[in-house]
């Protein structure tokens, strides 16, 4: 059994229906955290969905208590594991929308977050293409996402009859890869940069009107 590893973590899929391949997937990512030590938030899609982006109620402060939630849950924890199908070889449309909404929030959740991307599907690639346009707008926003992403292909005959996978030598894999990714959330929850400083547009003129920054200040635990 691993050493307790103090962190928690978010996970959650991106998608609305119950008991999609990817919700099964992100159940098992939740129940290697816990194996490793780690502390888990588990939340649903559903608990974040947002109507569509509308500036103008932006402008209003009309912003979507599922952007807020999300908002509040990074905050919470120490990392995010995201669990997203892919629809069209890119991410969830429904996914897209509730980042944009709650990137608008301050302070900016997603920044200095550490995160983890995984999918599932019953294709050969396992929805990895999803995965690769997911991370563009997440590190955009700051997120630290992490190299190594998990895509579970043919997911629909994967699993074994206890939620893991049938193929040990690939569920060694899931764990280990997890592990490796928990050491890292934990070693930038304990050992900190003392100061940064994200620039939505960095290198870009500096306007009033189009700047977004945030610079912070952290402490060692």
């Amino acid at each position: 059994m691993p050493d307790k590893c103090a962190v928690t973590v978010l996970v959650f899929s991106a998608s609305l229906r119950e008991n999609s391949l990817n919700d099964r997937l992100a159940t098992l990512a939740q129940r290697t955290v816990e194996a490793h030590g780690g502390g888990v938030e588990r939340a649903m899609m559903a608990d974040f969905d947002c109507p569509s982006y509308d500036g103008d109620e932006e402008q209003d402060g009309n912003i979507p208590e599922g952007a807020v939630r999300l908002k509040e849950r990074l905050l919470a924890t120490d990392g995010f594991i995201l669990v997203s199908p892919e629809y069209n070889a890119s991410m969830p449309g429904i996914l897209k929308n509730v980042i944009d909404w709650t990137s608008r929030l301050r302070p900016q959740p997603f920044n200095r977050r550490y995160g983890m991307l995984m999918s599932a599907s019953p294709s050969m690639v396992g929805g990895n293409r999803g995965l690769w346009s997911l991370r563009i707008p997440l590190e955009h926003l700051g997120a630290r996402v992490y190299p190594d992403m998990f895509s579970l292909a043919q997911a629909h005959q994967a699993f074994g009859s206890d939620g893991g996978i049938a193929d040990s030598q690939l569920q060694k894999r899931f764990d280990e890869t997890i592990g490796y990714w928990l050491t890292s959330v934990e070693a930038a929850k304990h050992y900190p940069m003392m100061k940064t400083k994200w620039v939505e547009f960095l290198g870009e003129r500096p306007d009033d009107e189009t700047d977004r920054t945030e610079e912070v200040t952290v402490h060692a635990a």
